[in-house]
């Protein structure tokens, strides 16, 4: 998929505790590469990576983990489709030819694939596949006892996040490093912004406006060969059923920010409008083509989230935070009103950052886990039942529902949870009786 990549006060009590718990004050934001070298040198054991999932992110994870760590070797793939896996093999050796070792007799192509990565012998999986799949491969590995790198979004319904939790804790419990996708958290100049938000620079947060606009991204065209259920796994994206849908899928990168923002609070209810107005034919699969949540907390704060993958559309990505004292547009590293600031370090990748933390964390014997991940995964997952539902739904009902998209499993042999009609359109949810809890 597509993924966003535009992205002096004295030092005050609260911005050195933010530093001592924040997975991102890893020291990234400067001298980053030079730590990598220093640890490598320090211990030049290799570390074996199996990747789970063969499109454009789980190939792109993996050439970020390598470019992240010269010590570290892809050995073992998985993907359901042969030709993604070939081609995505093929790519990564001839970009890291040094660092790709994946022979054919770790190349898997079945729905096991996922737990035959993780047999192979390798020391962290990154899990990049259909997201329906993330919250199991991820306990599986853990299980295993597997560091693991995993994609947002890291479940797309309640029961999925739950799993996520008990993953994470199961994690902690075995000093086993979990690092998430979401990648915002390892740009430099967005840790120090919010460094300055939470020593108070904007005052305290009344109102946050997220966007996540675009056009339709990765849509894949039938083939004449393929089943009704093979189409659906090829255009995933596109099926709610194993996406979770656009809110899940995209603004939760924004979310992630605005929970972050917010201390890591969660919001205590939801409301949404939704649908699609301009996404027709079967390459649009079942998903809505358009989002607006407003996220409500107990203290009056709101967020003000939309996301639409419309063409020919206003497009961008942005988190506007409104204070009693100023306001910040967070991905441009800008503050304004009684504090007036611009950040002007380095701006290195999150793509790279997020895998030296993990490399980082494993060398050194220092366990990381990004369990921030299940509050801003779950903060999506609501947004998406309320507009699916057309209710206001509270975190709790949310939290506790047992709703999801469809099966929660499937093979090539599996019955397709929907099908096209007549006019080449699948059925989609209809607020006001599509029912979540």
């Amino acid at each position: 998929m597509n993924r966003q990549r535009n992205i002096h006060s004295a030092e005050k009590s609260t911005r050195r505790s933010f530093l001592k718990t924040s997975a991102a004050g890893l020291a990234l934001a400067a001298g980053a590469s030079e730590l990598s070298r220093r640890v490598y040198a320090a211990d030049s054991g290799l570390i074996k990576i199996g990747l789970i999932g063969c499109g454009g992110r789980g190939t792109g994870a993996a050439l970020d983990a390598m470019r992240a760590d010269e010590g570290v070797r892809l050995v073992a793939m998985a993907e359901i489709f042969e030709d993604k896996l070939q081609a995505s093999r093929q790519q990564i050796q001839e970009a890291m030819p040094d660092q790709c070792a994946v022979d054919d007799d770790h190349c898997f192509t079945d729905f096991d694939g996922y737990q035959k990565v993780i047999d192979s012998g390798v020391d962290v999986v990154l899990i990049a596949c259909a997201s329906l799949f993330h919250p199991k491969y991820m306990k599986a590995a853990i299980n295993a006892g597997k560091h693991v790198f995993v994609e947002k979004p890291h479940a797309i319904d309640p029961a999925g996040v739950r799993l996520v939790k008990e993953a994470c804790e199961e994690a902690k419990r075995k000093k086993l490093s979990v690092v998430s996708g979401l990648m915002n958290r390892y740009i430099p100049g967005v840790q120090e912004t919010m460094k300055r938000i939470h020593d108070g620079a904007i005052g305290e947060i009344v109102t946050i406006e997220e966007n996540f606009l675009r056009a339709p991204y990765v849509l894949v065209p039938r083939q004449p060969t393929d089943t009704e259920i093979e189409y659906q796994f090829r255009n995933w994206y596109h099926f709610s059923w194993l996406s979770g849908d656009d809110v899940t899928q995209s603004l939760v990168h924004n979310l992630d920010k605005s929970l972050w923002a917010m201390g890591e609070k969660t919001p205590q209810k939801a409301h949404g409008l939704a649908g699609r107005s301009a996404s027709f034919g079967d390459i649009y699969g079942d998903v809505f083509d358009h989002h607006a949540v407003v996220y409500e907390y107990d203290n009056g704060a709101k967020i003000y989230a939309f996301c639409r993958t419309q063409h020919n559309c206003h497009e961008g990505v942005s988190d506007i935070l409104q204070g009693t004292k100023g306001r910040c547009d967070l991905l441009q590293n800008r503050i304004e009103g009684e504090t007036n600031w611009q950040y002007d370090g380095p701006h290195d990748s999150g793509y790279i950052n997020e895998h030296k933390v993990l490399f980082q964390s494993i060398r050194s014997g220092k366990p990381v886990v990004n369990d921030y991940m299940v509050n801003s995964t779950m903060v999506a997952i609501l947004g998406q039942l309320a507009c699916y539902s057309g209710r206001q739904l509270t975190w709790d009902e949310a939290w506790n529902s047992d709703f999801h998209f469809g099966p929660t499993e499937g093979t090539f042999e599996s019955e397709p949870p929907k099908k096209p009609g007549p006019d080449g359109n699948y059925p989609i949810a209809v607020p006001g009786k599509t029912k979540v809890i």
